[in-house]
């Protein structure tokens, strides 16, 4: 069952039918299809020998649609997000036999990740079908990102996001249509309806018998219902859509009928929710099948003419399999390749050190004027976040003051109290040239950053997943830390639990200089950083410094905020100052010598400068606003165990909040996070032990 009533056709839409269609065109779709559909029956044998293809994902059933998304796709202009039952998509889009066998055995030599990602996850960045997650729909962000950079630059194409029916119900693919609609962005989203996610009915989906009807409520947006098991009705439908597209700059939805005629994937047993009678229905519904039978009947093919072309495929399928058994796997010393992206390199100040003399700027003021440099340097440079740019307001604390008056509503902008849009719009625009650079405001405050941890995981593996052919560019701002009377959501520290994910660089200063040092490096850099603003900061006298215009830090640089020999404090953010401050009272007191050492970079972490500290002074004390269970510090500690112990002279300390929620009252925010007084008794224990 399906609709087509919403298929308008206008005058100019290019349509097919079979006695329209040239016996050239109809003969490479049918080969398409062959092959496609051997490969997709081959692949469990593969893991029957224990060859590979542990991952598959039958797409019989989905023929007519993804042969037509891949038939409209231009790899010159458009950019295609494919997901995992997408083989033939991907095969009609130009992926050669031994492209998909590379992808299913997990080969080193696979376009798409050379064996890091799961199997029948097909990409080929190359030529813009992009490398998509395991999480179903997530994708869709990243479809919107790249085409809100090919409106922008005007590039003629379309962005194409396919998915199941059932991963529409994911809050980031609502998101992501509202955004599409919104902005009157140049994509189209395919839904392939087979019925299913898993085992799971769309009837326990959604109460709307096509998903697609969700939808129909916003505006500029066009939804198209087609037969996907049929040729021609995918065919019309993409076409049109595209045609849509390219003269409306609107969304379109393609919603599309399949069945899927066997079970979810390899690890699945659909005889165990349908029963016999409907694995019959929807395997005799084959689309192989009937569009053999219909190139017969129409008199344009003989037979035979298809059987050769079934045995060609078989022969092209056989050659390719001969060849990629014999090729590489992945070598395991390579497992570290691909996890952090190359960062910008200072020459002029490689240690992100600088001696200027003039007027002291608070931090606000260091970020507010690097943006705007950074935005002069590069004009391919782009912000947006939650109240970023509304007239005179520049974001909930006036960092981004006067950008979008100096730099425009393209580049400066609003996005919607959706935390995932952000960021995963932010990974996709970065997609569609390597030259621009994105800032976002992740969220108002880092307390309210986790709707886009989805997102964020993404944005930590694209650059080992794709085998270093995709990072994003982006640097997500987030005002950090507490000591402002914020309580929940508003006074949270969450660096501790960002860090446990490889490849994302976090970055937290403490003064003014470092932060715009710190924040220039990010912009410039290649792949993602978390810039963590500790916002108590942002107009403390404290944080103050002298700041040249040119100023950089580099990434894992730490930097001694003052020297000692008795005493060694490894701290950042809002803490180094109340480090600095007891260890002016202590010296006053009994003249002690403790040594601050300013972490300033999280993630590459200068671990030479911590060790080295440590074997110096022979005490330390580890020191940060976050919780001292499972925080930051507790890595740095268990480093210095392992591997200065033998120069300790006392255990080490951690001093940190308690593993508790901030409160909201000044009484309690004071009993949770460290202050001068608890470091100050720390300080004491440790050099009397």
């Amino acid at each position: 069952m399906y609709q087509n009533k919403r298929l308008r056709i206008n005058k100019g839409d290019k349509l097919y039918t079979i006695k329209q269609t040239d016996k050239d065109t109809l003969k490479k779709w049918y080969s398409l299809m062959t092959l496609g559909r051997q490969i997709d029956d081959k692949a469990p044998n593969y893991l029957k020998q224990a060859l590979g293809w542990s991952y598959h994902a039958p797409y019989a059933g989905h023929d007519g649609i993804q042969l037509a998304i891949g038939q409209v796709f231009d790899r010159k202009k458009d950019h295609l997000f494919p997901y995992y039952r997408d083989m033939l998509t991907t095969i009609s889009a130009g992926l050669t036999v031994e492209e998909i066998i590379l992808n299913g055995l997990s080969k080193k030599d696979d376009v798409a990740s050379g064996g890091r990602h799961m199997s029948n996850h097909f990409a080929k960045p190359a030529w813009n079908i992009h490398n998509v997650s395991s999480a179903t729909g997530n994708h869709t962000l990243h479809a919107v990102g790249v085409a809100r950079a090919m409106k922008y630059y005007k590039s003629g194409g379309v962005a194409i996001s396919s998915q199941g029916e059932s991963s529409t119900s994911e809050g980031y693919v609502y998101e992501a249509i509202n955004g599409a609609s919104n902005e009157l962005l140049p994509i189209i989203f395919v839904f392939q309806d087979n019925g299913y996610g898993i085992s799971v009915p769309k009837e326990d989906q959604t109460a709307n018998y096509y998903a697609a009807t969700n939808f129909e409520g916003f505006k500029n947006l066009r939804i198209i219902y087609c037969n996907g098991l049929d040729v021609f009705s995918s065919m019309n439908a993409m076409n049109v859509a595209r045609q849509h597209v390219l003269e409306t700059s609107q969304p379109v939805i393609v919603h599309a009928h399949c069945v899927r005629m066997h079970s979810h994937s390899n690890s699945d047993r659909h005889e165990l929710y349908r029963d016999n009678d409907e694995i019959i229905e929807a395997r005799s519904q084959d689309p192989l099948e009937k569009f053999r039978k219909r190139l017969i009947y129409s008199g344009i093919f003989t037979e035979p003419e298809l059987e050769e072309l079934d045995a060609q495929a078989k022969r092209t399928i056989s050659a390719a399999h001969k060849k990629v058994i014999m090729l590489p796997d992945p070598d395991p010393a390579s497992i570290h390749d691909y996890v952090l992206p190359e960062a910008y390199q200072p020459a002029k100040y490689p240690d992100g050190i600088h001696h200027s003399e003039g007027e002291k700027k608070k931090l606000i003021h260091a970020l507010n004027k690097t943006l705007k440099q950074e935005f002069r340097h590069n004009p391919d440079t782009f912000i947006w976040g939650q109240d970023l740019a509304n007239k005179e307001k520049g974001g909930v604390f006036n960092v981004t003051k006067g950008m979008q008056q100096e730099f425009g509503r393209e580049r400066v902008f609003n996005a919607p109290i959706a935390e995932d849009y952000i960021v995963g719009t932010a990974n996709g625009m970065s997609r569609f040239d390597a030259k621009i650079r994105i800032v976002i405001e992740g969220a108002e405050f880092a307390d309210y950053f986790w709707p886009a941890m989805e997102q964020f995981v993404e944005m930590t593996h694209d650059y080992w997943r794709t085998n270093g052919q995709f990072a994003s560019n982006v640097t997500i701002r987030l005002a950090s830390g507490g000591y402002i009377g914020g309580g929940l959501y508003h006074s949270q520290s969450i660096e501790g639990a960002l860090s446990t994910f490889p490849g994302i660089r976090i970055v937290y200063p403490s003064f003014a200089d470092d932060a715009a040092g710190l924040l220039r490096t990010s912009i410039r850099s290649k792949g993602p950083t978390v810039f963590m603003e500790p916002k108590a900061l942002y107009n403390d006298p404290v944080a103050e410094t002298v700041i040249p215009d040119d100023f950089e830090v580099p990434f894992g640089k730490a930097r001694t905020r003052r020297e000692g020999t008795d005493l060694s404090i490894i701290t950042y953010g809002n803490t180094t100052h109340m480090a600095l401050q007891v260890a002016e009272q202590i010296f006053n007191e009994n003249g002690k010598s403790i040594e601050v050492i300013d972490l300033r970079s999280l993630i590459p972490l200068d671990k030479e400068a911590v060790l080295a500290t440590v074997k110096k002074t022979g005490r330390a004390l580890v020191l940060h606003e976050d919780k001292v269970f499972s925080g930051f510090g507790a890595e740095i500690a268990a480093m210095i165990a392992a591997e200065a112990f033998e120069f300790l002279d006392a255990p080490v300390k951690r001093v940190g909040s308690e593993f508790t929620p901030v409160g909201f009252h000044r009484i309690l925010e004071n009993a949770i996070l460290p202050n001068a007084e608890k470091i100050y008794n720390a300080c004491i224990g440790l050099l009397e032990f």
